[in-house]
């Protein structure tokens, strides 16, 4: 099997986030949302991962921990320079390398496992997840050249009138061939709007090479929602709490009001068990079969026994039998 690593993005600030704490540790689902894009990552069959950070760097190292490898970006040059700093750690690395970005909570494993899948297939030197969008303002448009692959991504601040009418976006997660991606990298400019090195120009300097750039179209728009603000931040909130319950209902488990339940992924219960409006359900809860949860319930890293009812209870750190 061909070796697969990522490289992911957190090292921004955040600005809009008007916050101390770096973006990428504001959590959503009760986790940080860089733990989120780890867990994708790893799921997917990533190994021995780079995590590029930046502002707030102790903190967010705090949290990566023994997960994955740390690469510094001191001073914020945009996406091209970031993907760089990790050049030294992956110097002596042969494969692919996802690029993914740590505000994307909502990623999912099994996605990214078939972007993988396509791009070795399709024997591409690179390859971008894009998806189509009705609304693609500030997003980069993905320019398709008469035979379906990318010719080049232009961003919205440099779009022409007649690209920001395309559909197809960028969704900032990519796979390329190292170590090619690092030999391109260190040709950047930053002769654009914002003065930044892009990650984007990778692609246009490939295709220049008489490289195969390839594009793969996912269906799950949700997925690749970015977290900016704070807005954004509760609608990736909601985004995530409502797959986790669906999920939870496809697996047996009856919720009687989603809309006044929140429950994160860590958290397991068995089929036939019954969750009550206004429940809280945390960490490493699990839930036996044929129990009855709540009304008014909050639960945090709690093994509640099969067939119990538990109604009005707020318990952390304890066995319920």
């Amino acid at each position: 099997m061909a070796k697969l690593t990522a490289v992911i993005l957190a090292a921004g600030k955040g600005t809009r986030m008007k916050s101390k704490l770096p973006k990428v540790l504001h959590k959503v689902g009760g986790h940080p949302m860089l733990e989120h894009v780890m867990d994708a990552a790893e799921a997917a069959g990533c190994r021995d991962n780079v995590v590029v950070i930046g502002h707030g760097a102790e903190l967010v190292r705090e949290l990566v921990g023994s997960r994955a490898r740390i690469a510094l970006q001191a001073e914020q040059l945009g996406t091209g320079h970031a993907v760089l700093q990790a050049a030294d750690t992956l110097k002596d690395f042969t494969g692919t390398v996802m690029i993914l970005c740590g505000d994307t909570p909502l990623l999912e494993a099994d996605e990214l496992k078939k972007f993988y899948e396509e791009h070795v297939k399709s024997g591409a030197a690179a390859t971008v997840m894009s998806a189509v969008m009705e609304d693609p303002f500030g997003y980069g448009r993905i320019l398709r050249d008469a035979n379906g692959d990318v010719a080049g991504i232009v961003e919205q601040k440099d779009a022409s009138e007649e690209q920001k009418l395309i559909k197809e976006i960028n969704t900032g997660n990519y796979c390329v061939e190292a170590p090619l991606l690092f030999e391109v990298l260190r040709t950047l400019g930053n002769n654009n709007a914002q003065g930044e090195y892009y990650l984007t120009d990778v692609l246009a300097k490939l295709r220049a090479m008489g490289k195969k750039v390839g594009g793969v179209v996912t269906a799950d728009s949700e997925m690749i929602m970015g977290v900016n603000s704070r807005r954004q931040l509760a609608e990736a909130e909601s985004v995530m709490r409502r797959r986790i319950l669906e999920r939870l209902m496809d697996e047996g488990v009856t919720v009687m009001d989603p809309a006044s339940t929140f429950i994160e992924k860590s958290v397991k219960i068995a089929p036939d068990t019954v969750i009550y409006p206004n429940t809280w359900l945390q960490g490493t809860t699990v839930i036996g079969e044929d129990c009855q949860i709540g009304p008014n319930v909050r639960l945090e890293n709690v093994k509640v026994a099969d067939g119990c009812c538990c109604e009005f209870t707020h318990v952390q750190d304890c066995e319920i039998k």
